[in-house]
C-alpha cells in the first residue's frame, strides 16, 4: 500500500517529476555517496539529464531543482523566498557547498549535461550525478523521478516483477510501505470496494485502518492537518502574488486581480445572486495555487505540483460551499483522495511525461471527485463512481507545456479539472453507485491511452500547444530556437 505521507508531499513548485523528484534524487545520491566516501575526497559533481528532464528541463527548474539538491537541501522544508540566495554562489562564483559540508567548484555550462534525445530504459525521466575524485568517477548513479515527488534508483528498476501476475515492478514500490501487515489491503477499486462492504466501512475508515498500522493516529492527524495549513497558505499566498510569472513566457499572475473583483461582487445584489459564482471562487482558488507554484512557492504534490490546485480548491469549494464543514472532513476528504490515488498509481500512472497529463490532471480530478462525495455523505460505491467520472473525462488528456514551463495550459487546466471533480461528485451523488464503466476499467483505459499516446504530448514541449501556441521569441533562456523534425517525425523545440 501506498501511504498518504507519500501521496501528498510538501515540497516547491514548479514540478513535482522535474522539480521534486530530482532535488530527491540528489539527497539520495548523498546518501549513498557518503556511505562509501567522504565528502573532502570529491573534487567535482556532474549532473546529466535525460529525455523529457532535458527537453523541459529549464522551464521546469531542473537543473537549479538539482542544484539545491546538492547543496543539501529537502524538498519539504526549504524556505522557497531564499532559493536565489541559496543559488548565487554556485551560479555566480562556481562554488558549491556540497551537502553543505564540502566547498567545490561547479561549472553550470559543463557540469550540467542535457540529453534531450536520449530517454534512459525505464523511464523518460531518468538523471545521473557523477561525483569525481583524483580525476576520475568515484561514484556514478541513475535515478528516475517518476512522478509526484516519488523517486526510484536503477537498481530497483532492474529487479524481477514484484508478483509475477501483475506488471508492478519493484521500482514502483519505492514509498511504498514494505509492511504488507495491513488490516484492509487492496490494489484496485474493486477490491477497496469488498472490504468497504465486507467490514462496513468507508473508504477514508479503510485508508485510516491501514495508515494506523504504520503510525499513531495522532501523528496522521497532524499530518493531514499540516498538509490543509499549507493548501490553504498557498492559496492566501497566490491571491496576494502579483507581476510575471517567471520563465520567458510573460504570463500575467491573475489571481490577485480577480479575488478583487469577486469580493467586489459580494456586495453587489445582482452579482452575488449569481447560482454558478461558486464555481469562480473555485476557479480563483485553483489558479492561485498553480500561479503560486509556477512561481517555485511552497505547495503539496496532490498527486503532482502540475495537478496541484485541483483538490485544494474542491477542499476550499467543502470548506466555503458545503455546509458540514469540519477539520475531521477534511482529514476524511485526503484519505479517501489518497485511496484512489494510490489505486491509480499502481495501476497506471500519476506522471505526465509517462501517461501525458491525464495522468496528472485526471488522477487529482478523480481523487478529489473522490473525497467530496465522501463528504457529501455519498456511499463507497458512489465515491468510486465520482472518481470513475473524474479520469473517464480526462482520458487522452496530453501533457503540452508552453515552453516546457508549468504554466500555459496548465494554470486553468487545475481550474477546469477541479470544476470537473465537483460536477463528477455530483454526478455521482444522483445514481446509486453503478456505472457501465468501473473504476478499474477507466483507470486500465488511461494506462492504455498513455502507451499509445505519441511522446510527444507527453511532457517534452514537442507537440500539441507547445508547438502550435509557441512564440520562440518567450523561449525560457531568453533564446530563439525554432521547430525541427527529429526521430521519427515528432518536433521538437
Amino acid at each position: 500500500m501506498i501511504s498518504l505521507f507519500d501521496m501528498f508531499k510538501i515540497g516547491i513548485g514548479p514540478s513535482s517529476s522535474h522539480t521534486m523528484g530530482p532535488m530527491v534524487a540528489a539527497g539520495k545520491f548523498i546518501d549513498e555517496l557518503q556511505q562509501q566516501y567522504s565528502f573532502s575526497d570529491i573534487e567535482r559533481v556532474q549532473i546529466d539529464l535525460y529525455g523529457s528532464l532535458a527537453s523541459t528541463g529549464k522551464g521546469h527548474a531542473t537543473d537549479t531543482a538539482c542544484i539545491l539538491g546538492l547543496l543539501g537541501f529537502k524538498a519539504d522544508n526549504i524556505d522557497t523566498n531564499k532559493v536565489n540566495e541559496y543559488l548565487a554562489p554556485v551560479l555566480n562564483e562556481q562554488l558549491l557547498n556540497f551537502a553543505g559540508k564540502h566547498i567545490i567548484s561547479f561549472n553550470y555550462d559543463t557540469d550540467i549535461v542535457w540529453h534531450p534525445q536520449t530517454t534512459l530504459p525505464h523511464h523518460p525521466n531518468g538523471l545521473s550525478f557523477s561525483a569525481y575524485s583524483n580525476g576520475s568517477i568515484a561514484i556514478a548513479k541513475t535515478y528516475y523521478s517518476i512522478g509526484g515527488g516519488f523517486v526510484a534508483t536503477q537498481d530497483e528498476f532492474e529487479q524481477p516483477l514484484m508478483d509475477e501476475s501483475s506488471d508492478t515492478h519493484a521500482a514502483d514500490s519505492v514509498a511504498i510501505t514494505s509492511d504488507s501487515n495491513v488490516p484492509y489491503p487492496f490494489s484496485n477499486g474493486n477490491e477497496l470496494l469488498a472490504q468497504c462492504q465486507k467490514h462496513s466501512l468507508s473508504i477514508s475508515d479503510v485508508m485510516m485502518a491501514n495508515e494506523l498500522s504504520l503510525r499513531d493516529e495522532e501523528t496522521i492527524h497532524q499530518y493531514l492537518d499540516e498538509v490543509w495549513e499549507v493548501m490553504q497558505q498557498c492559496v492566501k499566498n497566490g491571491c496576494k502574488g502579483e507581476g510575471i510569472l517567471p520563465g520567458g513566457l510573460k504570463v500575467k499572475r491573475r489571481a490577485k486581480d480577480m479575488y478583487r473583483q469577486l469580493l467586489d461582487e459580494l456586495e453587489s445584489p445582482q452579482k452575488s445572486s449569481d447560482k454558478l459564482m461558486a464555481m469562480d471562487w473555485v476557479d480563483l482558488f485553483a489558479l492561485a495555487v498553480n500561479e503560486e507554484n509556477a512561481n517555485g512557492g511552497r505547495v503539496v504534490t496532490a498527486p503532482t505540483n502540475g495537478a496541484a490546485g485541483i483538490i485544494p480548491a474542491v477542499l476550499h469549494y467543502y470548506r466555503d460551499f458545503v455546509p458540514n464543514y469540519n477539520q475531521q472532513g477534511v482529514r476524511e476528504f485526503l484519505l479517501t483522495a489518497a485511496a484512489i490515488g494510490t489505486i491509480i498509481k499502481q495501476n497506471a500512472s500519476i506522471s505526465g511525461a509517462e501517461v501525458g497529463c491525464q495522468g496528472e490532471v485526471g488522477s487529482a480530478c478523480s481523487m478529489a471527485a473522490a473525497g467530496l462525495a465522501h463528504v457529501m455523505g455519498l456511499s463507497p460505491a458512489q465515491c468510486t463512481n465520482a472518481a470513475e467520472i473524474g479520469i473517464e473525462h480526462n482520458l487522452g488528456l496530453t501533457c503540452d507545456p508552453i515552453g516546457g514551463l508549468v504554466q500555459v495550459p496548465c494554470i486553468e487546466r487545475n481550474a477546469m479539472g477541479a470544476v470537473k471533480a465537483i460536477n463528477a461528485a455530483r454526478l455521482a451523488s444522483r445514481g446509486d453507485g453503478e456505472h457501465h464503466v468501473s473504476l478499474d476499467k477507466a483507470i486500465a483505459t488511461m494506462k492504455a491511452t498513455g502507451a499509445d499516446m505519441m511522446d510527444k504530448y507527453k511532457e517534452t514541449a514537442m507537440g500539441g500547444l507547445a508547438v502550435h501556441a509557441y512564440n520562440p521569441d518567450q523561449h525560457p533562456d531568453g533564446s530563439r530556437i525554432e521547430v525541427v523534425e527529429i526521430g521519427v517525425g515528432y518536433p521538437q523545440c
